[in-house]
């Protein structure tokens, strides 16, 4: 399998940050790399990854099914994650996701139809203080509100 020649640009520096024999470090970031461009980690992502790295198939997979972070299923382009941990929770969050899952029309998990949006909910993301919080992608936002919510949504509909 190859891959788009910037990220393989992109492993073959992430590789060689790492001395002889402990290049398997970068199998996080290259799993994660690899996901943004695929959609997804596939069986070949995953094996291709496992060649690259001198790992079992099992070790990667074993990764990838350890972190939430790390998906087999394909995401939307814009992945909607929304944290309801009690700080989030007690802000409006477990509002604003059935106020995303209602507006996107589609369940926790799941994609929407064109594949623009998936939308997760999340234990925590690490933005306790600046609640409610979600990310889009890698992009945070906090303090949404449920106007906030609609305005991102639509204008994340507009970008192509």
């Amino acid at each position: 399998m190859t891959f788009s020649p910037e990220l393989e640009a992109k492993f073959e520096k992430l590789v060689k940050n790492y001395p002889e024999g402990r290049e398997r470090a970068a199998l996080i970031p290259m799993l994660l790399f690899a996901q943004d461009e695929v959609g997804s980690l596939t069986r070949e992502v995953v094996e291709e990854i496992a060649r690259r790295l001198s790992l079992s198939l099992l070790e990667v997979e074993e990764v990838v099914s350890y972190y939430s972070m790390l998906t087999t299923k394909p995401r939307g382009k814009h992945h909607i994650q929304i944290c309801t941990n009690i700080s989030c929770l007690l802000l409006g969050a477990d509002r604003l996701f059935e106020q995303a899952k209602q507006k996107l029309g589609i369940e926790a998990g799941g994609v929407t139809p064109d594949g623009q949006f998936s939308l997760e909910e999340v234990e925590c993301i690490g933005a306790c203080s600046w609640g409610p919080a979600l990310q889009v992608n890698y992009d945070y936002h906090h303090h949404v509100t449920p106007e906030k919510l609609d305005k991102l949504i639509e204008d994340l509909r507009k970008v192509q």
